[in-house]
Parts: structure tokens; C-alpha cells; sequence
């Protein structure tokens, strides 16, 4: 019979910053080679190759092989939960120059966790789907349920998609038959800079996706931040009354 969970084991190894800067480049679900992770935590190949076997070791990342090539990935949503959870309760790193404060700007305004948007944008258009009862919460008082922690994802939400809502979003272009069965359809992440809902789950997928085949936003070349293009505010702003200009309310 398995004890309780060993929480120690996974706190040692996400304790080195390197890791930590590997796991938040995967943070948008795609795969990445050793050399872009290696850069993108600040060590030597052979370091980054430490770093890469430990958090394999540990379930936390998994590896695919093309070729003589290793790309690495997030071993699931569940790993992308995890980091939105330490996000919110850990400190602010400090920004010690322009590049970094406008990195952190970028992050905060719009950006994936894992494979739906969150930041700014992410929760106006939560909040958006709910205002127009395209979504239900599963209880009064909003989309925080009674008995959710501040630190943990939001549980599914019962049949949150309501018979509108389903009607716009195929409209919309979301093909609501080829969500993946296994997957809630709809849940929710707390978002770790905007401490709210931000929609997650296969119709938060979806309409990711769809955003970014409209071309209403694209994704960084450096980290997981989302731009919103010209075709974009002007979208979010028509379809869903979001403001996609940084720092609006």
C-alpha cells in the first residue's frame, strides 16, 4: 500500500533555479530541444543534460526522439498545474533590467499555461464567456467554488457549457466533437499574476487554438507570452468586448 505523498521528493527537485527556468520554457506545452532549454536556464549543455535526466527521473518531463535529436516536454497538464500553483505563492523574482521588466510585463498581460491563454487576456475572456452565461459556474457566487483553495486549480465545473454558449463557440469555429474525450471539457486554472479564473480544460484549448488560427494572437520566439496582434484587439474587442491593449481594465 502507497504511503502519503512524498512532496519532499518533487520540493528537491524543483529547489535548483535551473530546473525551474527548463519547466517554465515548457510551460506552453511544447517540445524543445536540450541546446534552446540549456540557453534558456543559463548553464553548459552538460548541465542542462543533469537538469533534463532529473526531471524525467522525476515524471515531471517527458522526452521524444527525432532522429538523433531529444526534444523535451511537460509530462502533462497536470505538471502545467503544478507550476501555476507554486507561481502564486512564491515570491516575485526581482527585475534587475528594462529586458526583464518588459519580459514580466509580456507574461502578465498574455501568455499559455500549457495549452490555453491566461494573464490578462485570459481571464477577461473567462470573464467575458460567463458574463454572457456561455458559461455556468457549478455553484452560487461565481466561478470559485466553495471549498477551492487560492493555491490549487479550480476543480470542472459541472456541465459549464450552456446550450448558447456551445451555439456561439461553433459559430466561432470551434469544433466542440473533436474535444478529446478523456479531458474535462470545462475547468478552470487560478491564474498566478491576476489571482482569478482563467479557463482551461478542452474548450479552453480549443479556443486557444482557434485564436491562434485566426491569427488573433501568436506566440513568442524567447517565452511562453502570447501577443496579441492588430487583427486581435480588434476581434477580442467586436466578438468578446475584451480590451487587448496592456494595463487596461
Amino acid at each position: 500500500m502507497p504511503g502519503d505523498a512524498d512532496i519532499a521528493s518533487i520540493a528537491a527537485v524543483l529547489a535548483d533555479p535551473g530546473r525551474c527556468r527548463v519547466l517554465a520554457a515548457l510551460g506552453d506545452g511544447r517540445a524543445l530541444p536540450a541546446s534552446m532549454l540549456a540557453s534558456e536556464a543559463g548553464v553548459a549543455a552538460s548541465t542542462a543534460s543533469e537538469h533534463l535526466a532529473r526531471l524525467v527521473d522525476a515524471g515531471l518531463l517527458t522526452v521524444e526522439r527525432h532522429g538523433r535529436h531529444r526534444y523535451f516536454r511537460l509530462a502533462g497538464p497536470h505538471v502545467a498545474d503544478l507550476l501555476e500553483a507554486l507561481s502564486r505563492v512564491a515570491p516575485a523574482a526581482p527585475v534587475r533590467s528594462l529586458r526583464e521588466g518588459t519580459r514580466a510585463q509580456a507574461l502578465r498581460f498574455a501568455r499559455t499555461c500549457y495549452d490555453h491563454l491566461a494573464g490578462q487576456v485570459g481571464v477577461a475572456l473567462m470573464d467575458a464567456l460567463l458574463a454572457r452565461e456561455y458559461l455556468e459556474p457549478d455553484g452560487p457566487g461565481g466561478a470559485l467554488a466553495s471549498g477551492d483553495r487560492l493555491s490549487s486549480p479550480g476543480r470542472a465545473i459541472v456541465y459549464g457549457l450552456t446550450e448558447k454558449g456551445a451555439a456561439f463557440l461553433e459559430d466561432f469555429g470551434v469544433d466542440l466533437d473533436r474535444l478529446p474525450p478523456r479531458r474535462p471539457a470545462i475547468r478552470y486554472c487560478l491564474d498566478w499574476s491576476e489571482q482569478r479564473p482563467h479557463l482551461a480544460g478542452g474548450v479552453g484549448a480549443a479556443l486557444t487554438d482557434r485564436l491562434f488560427d485566426l491569427a488573433w494572437i501568436r506566440r513568442s520566439e524567447q517565452n511562453r507570452a502570447v501577443h496579441v496582434t492588430g487583427d486581435g484587439r480588434h476581434g477580442l474587442a467586436e466578438v468578446f468586448e475584451v480590451s487587448a491593449v496592456p494595463g487596461a481594465a
